[in-house]
């Protein structure tokens, strides 16, 4: 049995941001896998942020449990350019651009992919 958590986000309305984390937990409870909450919220804070700020145009969010616990959560948005990492040697200091390593560096697979006019930036992560 799939479940399934579906939410459309307006153009660079940050806000919703803490509403994705927290709706987020409440169906990771709910499904009965609150211990990938943390990692989960985290990586979908990054993924949100990022398409609310760089694309200038809304996201769609899903997060899908499947028959074998694993969890994909999917954001599209509206904007064909490829997300990449921070490549100044400055980046290391800055207070930003570090989302896609915390992706690269806690998800058990990740990857973007590009549909239609847009993409999904995508991560999954296995029950421990």
């Amino acid at each position: 049995m799939h479940r399934r958590l579906h939410l459309t986000l307006d153009p660079a309305d940050l806000a919703e941001v803490g509403s994705v984390r927290r709706r987020l937990r409440s169906a990771l409870s709910h499904w009965g896998v609150p211990e990938l909450s943390d990692t989960a919220e985290l990586l979908s804070s990054e993924l949100v942020t990022n398409a609310l700020l760089h694309t200038g145009k809304g996201a769609v969010f899903d997060a899908v449990l499947g028959s074998d616990h694993r969890l994909r959560i999917e954001v599209q948005d509206g904007a064909s350019r490829l997300p990449g990492r921070r490549r100044d040697p400055a980046g290391e200091y800055a207070t930003s651009g570090r989302g896609l390593l915390l992706v690269e560096a806690l998800a058990d697979s990740w990857g973007v992919q590009l549909r239609g006019e847009g993409k999904v930036t995508w991560f999954e992560l296995a029950l421990p």
